[in-house]
């Protein structure tokens, strides 16, 4: 596996014509994403609360959130960042993909659109909808499961 770097614009999304453009390190395994805090103040992106992030080997570190407005090949979205302090690494965390509509390609190491689906959590043939619907239920992208594996409440 490698590492995947994509440019990205952000911006304040109050005030949506101050933009900075960063390269960011995609981290679909990251909630969140993280830009230098300078940057964030610089734009007016004032943080909101601050929370306990626990890191790979166990130290807990404390970091402001704020909301910024993310803009990859089209797309704009408004999203959770964390306020990075010195030594911490440009990351677009997994939350931000998904406010775009974007997955990352593990394999090609790119960014490819998020498949957008509605499904019920009660599948379709409880409520005699034909005998045509197959009997699974859906439970993440391009993942179904048996019927009898998921919850009817």
């Amino acid at each position: 596996m490698g590492l995947t770097h994509i440019q990205a614009s952000i911006a304040n999304p109050a005030k949506p014509r101050r933009r900075a453009r960063l390269k960011f390190l995609v981290d679909s395994g990251a909630m969140y994403s993280v830009v230098p805090a300078p940057v964030l103040q610089r734009l007016g992106i004032k943080p909101g609360k601050t929370k306990t992030f626990i890191l790979a080997d166990g130290t807990e570190i404390k970091r402001s959130l704020g909301e910024a407005r993310f803009r990859i090949n089209g797309q704009e979205g408004t999203s959770p960042v964390i306020f990075g302090e010195e030594g911490d690494s440009i990351l677009l965390g997994s939350i931000s993909l998904e406010v775009l509509g974007f997955i990352l390609d593990p394999f090609k190491r790119e960014l490819r659109p998020l498949p957008m689906m509605l499904a019920s959590h009660r599948p379709a043939w409880k409520y005699g909808l034909g005998a045509g619907v197959a009997r699974t239920c859906f439970v993440g992208p391009r993942l179904f499961v048996p019927a009898s594996a998921c919850w009817l409440g």
